[in-house]
C-alpha cells in the first residue's frame, strides 16, 4: 500500500486514479484473490435405515509402495449407515471383482443382512459383465455416480 501511495502521490502511472491507500487494508481485488471456496457443509441426516443399505466403493492405486501382502491397489468400501470403512489390498485392478464376492459373502454372514445397493464409480472394474452378473444374482443394485465427484 505504501508504494503505491507514492505511486498515486507522482502520478507516476498514467490514468491511475488519485486514491488514499489506508494501510492493512484489502482492496477488492485483493480480497477477491484471496477468496477461496467455500466447503460443502456436513449432512448430519443419515439417508439409510440399516447396515449394508448402501455401500460406497472405490479402488486407489497402484500406489509406489507395496503393501505387506505385496499389493499395489487398495478396494475401499464405505457402509453408509454406520460409516464403518474397510479396506482390501489386492495385486492388480482386475482381482476387484473376486475381492469384492469374497467381501459379500463374509459380510452378509457376519452382520446377517443383504447389500441393497453399492454406489460406484465408473471404473472399467466395475463397469464389466462379470459385476453386472454377480449383482443380478446376489439382487444387489448399483448406481454410478457422476464423473470426476468426490
Amino acid at each position: 500500500m505504501h508504494h503505491l501511495n507514492r505511486i498515486a502521490s507522482k502520478d507516476l502511472v498514467i490514468g491511475l486514479p488519485n486514491l488514499k491507500f489506508e494501510r492493512n487494508k484489502l482492496c477488492e481485488a485483493c480480497q477477491k484473490g484471496k477468496q477461496t471456496k467455500s466447503s460443502f457443509k456436513p449432512i448430519n441426516v443419515v439417508s439409510t435405515t440399516r447396515p449394508l443399505e448402501l455401500l460406497h466403493m472405490d479402488l486407489f492405486g497402484p500406489s509406489r509402495t507395496k503393501s505387506l501382502g505385496g499389493n499395489y491397489y487398495g478396494l475401499v468400501i464405505v457402509d453408509d449407515y454406520s460409516r464403518f470403512t474397510w479396506t482390501l489390498f489386492i495385486a492388480t485392478k482386475d482381482n476387484a471383482y473376486l475381492a469384492f464376492k469374497k467381501f459379500a459373502k463374509v459380510i452378509q454372514n457376519e452382520k446377517g443382512c443383504r447389500i441393497s445397493t453399492i454406489k460406484l464409480d465408473h471404473g472399467g472394474e466395475f463397469q464389466n459383465e462379470r459385476f453386472d452378473k454377480f449383482c443380478e444374482k446376489q439382487g444387489i443394485k448399483y448406481n454410478f455416480s457422476a464423473p470426476r465427484t468426490p
